[in-house]
């Protein structure tokens, strides 16, 4: 049941393209290894089937090795197929011979030679991840006895399991005596796609939740219970917290004070028994898959109902922290200064993109700050630098996103939204969009650097102090790049906007025409930044 393949082509394994389109498999010729396998991946998460990555041997594979960490960290299916030298030259200094299997250990769940069946299995199985085949030159036209093939039939669904029923009891007892209770809503979630029942259990017990980047949308940003826009008052303060699919890792500051209460009870729901108890000893630990898991409490809480009152000293704390977040947003969001700055941007795109649309981003203040600015109000629609925090991710996965958006929801729009340093790692992939006319609408958010970038006459003051290897600081890129152009180079249609009138003028163009792919290049002031934040991401600030 494999039905997308991603992948460059060239000695030894064009044959395997070819014949993977002769069984019916969609293989989509991309411009970077990284890119494919990033896109690969991506098909993993949105469908729960591993896409397929197929590069050639020792540099491509090598190329490919990000995206293989990148779906281990993420716990998304993938099949990397990789061609490699003849067995009859190895270690003979082959055409370029590389240890791949070897290799391949530190990055996947599974790296194997001859190709295997196990591969598939193993994918999904757990918790998901990548697994490399190894397939040697001489394998693609090697010759056998028909009757000799072993046929394997399609492996079965990963087995479903269910916590144990006393961790169920002792959850729903630790739930109803908390005073400041919180739900954290992981990307675990939306893979086991248990929206409807967490969206019960949120209603049910009156819980506010925080979601997790990607795990907005298994219940809408909309609903009133979600508090997104005070999450670090809800981590700092929280009494009890339910962990739904989320890993206590650097993206929740690893469950640790400051960022935590010292006294803070932790209920850890998880598919994987590796997981449970890393960096904080849980008070509850509910070993299974987060659908059925969620289910079991919700029939806990109909034996016994809980309502958390709404007029609590928490929710009310947390409600006022919503407010004065938001209202400090939306002053952001309502200055009419050129150039704009990126809370205007995302105020216009979020006024005019629709809310079924599949959200693709990165990008360091790209991706933070159209978090918080652009609600999802459906699970696995959006994709985003993830838990690796790997850039050059975002076309690719909007690739991944548009092929699976036309065989199955083909009303969907697939929106990329990056800043121009995420941007230059895959750009080529434009014309990967527009050869397979991909209708993707891909929005840069362009401060002319990483981070912060220079104006134009910074940059021309800049240069006359000499060589602009030692003069220009390292986070700078071009000023005022025509990135659009990439665009229409291709056949797609290309916008360079500096004022919200352009803005909103190319958003409705690209909107209307949904057949056709587009880039909107959107200048910004290359000194905007996220608003002050209490806590940042990481353990340390940045520059």
């Amino acid at each position: 049941n494999i039905e997308y393949m991603f992948g460059i082509v060239g000695i030894p394994v064009t044959e395997i393209a070819i014949a993977a389109q002769a069984v019916g498999i969609k293989y989509v010729g991309m411009r970077n290894e990284q890119a494919a396998c990033y896109a690969a991946s991506a098909v993993g998460y949105l469908t729960g089937r591993p896409g397929v990555c197929l590069v050639v041997s020792g540099p491509g594979f090598l190329h490919a090795l990000g995206g293989m960490a990148n779906a281990t960290m993420n716990c998304w299916p993938l099949i990397v197929i990789g061609g490699s030298s003849d067995r009859n030259q190895e270690t003979m200094g082959a055409f370029q011979e590389f240890p791949q299997v070897e290799a391949g250990r530190l990055y996947n769940k599974l790296s194997v030679r001859p190709s295997s069946l196990e591969a598939v299995r193993t994918s999904i199985y757990g918790r998901p991840g990548s697994c490399y085949i190894d397939i040697p030159g001489d394998f693609v036209n090697l010759q056998v006895n028909k009757s000799s093939v072993k046929h394997v039939e399609c492996c079965l669904p990963p087995a479903i399991s269910t916590a144990e029923h006393s961790a169920v009891s002792k959850a729903a007892s630790i739930i109803a005596r908390s005073k400041q209770p919180l739900l954290i809503i992981g990307k675990g979630a939306a893979y086991s796609h248990a929206e409807n029942n967490i969206r019960k259990l949120v209603d049910l017990c009156g819980l506010p939740f925080l979601p997790t980047p990607m795990a907005k949308g298994v219940v809408p940003d909309n609903h009133p219970n979600c508090v997104a826009a005070a999450r670090s008052t809800a981590l700092q303060d929280a009494d009890v917290i339910i962990l739904l699919g989320a890993r206590l890792n650097w993206i929740l500051h690893f469950g640790l004070p400051p960022r935590f209460r010292q006294d803070v009870k932790v209920i850890q729901i998880d598919i994987c028994a590796e997981e449970l108890g890393n960096n904080v000893r849980p008070a509850a630990i509910l070993l299974g898959d987060i659908n059925a898991v969620t289910k079991q409490l919700l029939e806990e809480f109909s034996k016994r109902p809980l309502k958390y009152p709404s007029n609590s000293e928490w929710w009310k704390k947390l409600r006022e922290k919503i407010m004065t977040n938001e209202e400090r947003s939306k002053g952001l969001a309502l200055q009419k200064s050129l150039p704009m700055n990126y809370y205007t941007v995302f105020h216009h795109i979020r006024e005019q993109i629709p809310k079924d649309c599949i959200l693709v981003s990165e990008g360091a203040n790209t991706m933070d700050i159209g978090r918080t600015m652009l609600p999802n109000y459906y699970p696995r629609q959006r994709l985003d630098a993830g838990t690796f925090g790997t850039m050059g991710v975002g076309l690719g996965f909007a690739i991944a996103a548009a092929m699976v958006a036309k065989d199955r929801t083909p009303e969907k729009q697939v929106i990329c939204i990056e800043g121009d340093s995420a941007f230059g790692f895959s750009g080529m992939e434009v014309e990967t969009i527009c050869r397979y006319n991909l209708p993707i609408l891909i929005i840069i958010v362009n401060n002319n650097g990483i981070y912060t970038g220079l104006d134009a006459d910074t940059w021309k003051e800049m240069l006359k102090f000499g060589d602009p290897a030692t003069c220009v600081p390292p986070v700078s890129l071009l000023p005022n790049s025509h990135y659009e152009e990439i665009m229409s180079a291709f056949g797609g249609k290309g916008y360079f906007v500096k004022t919200p009138e352009e803005l909103q003028s190319a958003l409705k163009a690209s909107m209307t025409d949904k057949q056709t792919p587009a880039l909107i290049n959107v200048m910004i002031d290359p000194q905007s930044e996220r608003k002050k934040q209490e806590f940042p991401w990481l353990t340390r600030s940045n520059l």
